[in-house]
């Protein structure tokens, strides 16, 4: 293959927050072993040498760390990750992301992640007052402040950090407010997600957001973007550049626009290997490191099975107005019927906002983004 991702969890799912809402910790609950453990040198080398052997010369490969929280692997860990790549020799393209809450980042960690070219996802909910609701540390305090304090210390060091926002029911009802308080926090990219209930249910907790909110945050946070967009200052949101490049004709970057699920392998920390994030369950492993290899792990039965239902769409998508838009969205929100839960938040978003997408992606295009 040409290309491969890996989203690896060193740390499994270790977390120094205790977020009310975290998707991992509800997923991880639903396995027969919780928490697979650090990442040991030898999978970590496996890993390595089998993503490279499945890779063919002149591509690339992908390395995403997530967690839990992927930093409590340790820095050791990810410096003895990059030595190892380098002593393998390939001509390959590397590619190196993180996404981190932020609390245990030091100078030392922004000078390896400056060093070494990484893109840093930092979670960030919003509003002091939304983050601090829901992202709390094990004592029970807010983190807002810290996660801050070291956004401004990877800015100091020029690591290229994104933001990423968990769309709350109360976060929803203040998406302006959302927006220009990430913006004020400097220039960096920004990515809203919706907040997902546990597995196999529907609303019912606290956090939970409801598509009417949802559409409602949507239409809100396009008003500020746009109006930024008009006065010459564009701002990478997303959830709105997929749709762009999708009116510009060229593939959108998540899962959930692209109209399938993705095929790259989340590696846990045991190295046993999944389809997708959100389905790090037993049913659906597909293989282990020290057993099988990329190529056989993708082709597995599983892992077709995965892919072909993620092919398919909800049935209300064959006519929809803005299916080559929406594309039906991600799998981990569709409900038991097979519809997507927040269809009527997308076609909320779409009825509004359209005309002034497409005038977005002219404008774009002219400027040659």
């Amino acid at each position: 293959m040409k290309h491969n991702t890996f989203l690896v969890k060193p740390a499994s799912s270790l977390c120094d927050l205790r977020c009310r809402y975290c998707f991992y910790d509800d997923v991880s609950s639903s396995r027969a072993c919780k928490n697979m453990g650090l990442l040991s040198h030898e999978m970590a080398r496996e890993l390595i040498e089998k993503a490279f052997a499945a890779t063919e010369d002149g591509g690339s490969v992908h390395f995403l760390f997530q967690g839990g929280e992927p930093t409590l692997a340790g820095l050791e860990f990810f410096q003895f990750f990059l030595e190892t790549e380098r002593s393998l020799k390939r001509s390959l393209s590397v590619f190196h992301s993180i996404q981190t809450n932020g609390i245990g980042l030091n100078e030392a960690w922004a000078s390896f992640f400056k060093a070494n070219s990484f893109l840093v996802g930092l979670s960030l909910d919003g509003t002091q007052e939304v983050h601090d609701l829901y992202r709390l540390d094990a004592a029970g305090h807010g983190t807002w402040d810290r996660a801050t304090h070291t956004l401004g210390l990877l800015d100091a060091y020029g690591v290229e950090t994104n933001l990423l926002c968990v769309v709350t029911g109360q976060l929803a009802r203040k998406p302006q407010r959302a927006f220009q308080s990430l913006c004020a926090l400097g220039r960096h990219n920004l990515q809203f997600i919706p907040c997902l209930d546990p597995l196999d249910t529907v609303g019912g907790q606290a956090y939970s957001l409801t598509p009417e909110l949802y559409g409602r945050f949507l239409c809100g946070v396009f008003d500020v973007w746009y109006q930024q967009l008009q006065q010459g200052n564009y701002v990478s949101v997303r959830n709105f550049e997929d749709y762009l490049r999708i009116l510009l004709g060229t593939p959108p970057t998540s899962c959930a626009s692209s109209g399938s699920c993705g095929h790259y392998l989340t590696v846990e920390g045991d190295g046993s290997l999944y389809p997708c994030d959100f389905y790090v369950l037993d049913e659906w492993k597909l293989g282990d490191l020290s057993r099988c290899t990329v190529e056989a792990a993708l082709a597995s039965p599983t892992s077709q099975t995965f892919l072909a239902q993620g092919r398919k769409r909800p049935a209300e998508c064959a006519v929809c107005p803005y299916r080559l838009l929406c594309r039906g969205g991600c799998k981990r929100d569709w409900d038991a019927s097979g519809s997507n839960r927040f269809c009527t938040a997308y076609r909320h978003f779409f009825s509004y906002a359209l005309p002034r997408l497409q005038t977005a992606a002219h404008f774009l295009a002219q400027q040659g983004r």
